[in-house]
């Protein structure tokens, strides 16, 4: 069962988390199911930015992305070479290290 480690975020997870996931589940939903309330403001169907992350380790483990994923990935916030969107992001065999960016790109943004 691969891990993912998280980075400390000063509002999401403070003091950084390290928690088990299923292989083929996506990042943001395993970051949602153990309380880490990443934002992902289309529900998790690959069509907005909010729930991008930095792989900072492992990111090779992960499915290829998609077309559909790159070009909304051109419009994120702090946009690096490992940026992938949490919910199309699928875990594999491996670990990973994510870094949750400190700003996203959230035009509805509701408050709950």
């Amino acid at each position: 069962m691969p891990k993912i480690i998280i980075l400390p975020h000063a509002v999401l997870c403070p003091e950084g988390a390290v928690i088990d996931a299923q292989e083929g589940k996506s990042v943001c939903e395993a970051l949602v199911e153990n309380d880490v309330e990443i934002e992902h403001a289309c529900e998790m169907s690959c069509a907005c930015t909010t729930c991008h992350v930095i792989i900072r380790e492992g990111y090779n483990s992960l499915n290829e992305s998609t077309e559909d994923e790159e070009d909304l990935l051109d419009a994120a916030w702090g946009l690096e070479a490992t940026s992938r969107l949490s919910c199309q992001a699928k875990l594999g065999q491996k670990d990973i290290t994510i870094e949750i960016p400190k700003y996203t790109i959230n035009h509805a943004r509701e408050n709950h």
